[in-house]
């Protein structure tokens, strides 16, 4: 497991501030067939949109387009998310 310093990702710990809330998570499965350069894409994505409320109360959507391996990492971090959530 990689430790929390030397990973470029940022980390929460217990003094960081939550800056906005989660209000709704929309998710779809999608797959794109052609574009104007490929006629045959066969590309399959899983597409994100993130309603949250910054601090001011203000709404905003946010949206995620991840790859398949992109989503089962995700999913994968998730569920380690939710592990630790137990015990906690």
């Amino acid at each position: 497991m990689e430790r929390a310093s030397e990973s470029s990702e940022p980390v929460l710990d217990a003094k960081s501030q939550v800056t906005s809330q989660l209000i709704d998570f929309q998710w779809k499965l999608g797959m794109a067939v052609s574009s104007d350069s490929c006629r045959s894409l066969k590309y399959p994505y899983v597409a994100v949109m993130l309603k949250v409320a910054d601090q001011s109360g203000q709404i905003k959507n946010k949206f995620i387009e991840m790859t398949i391996p992109q989503f089962q990492n995700f999913y994968r971090q998730f569920k380690e998310i939710a592990a630790v959530m137990e015990t906690v």
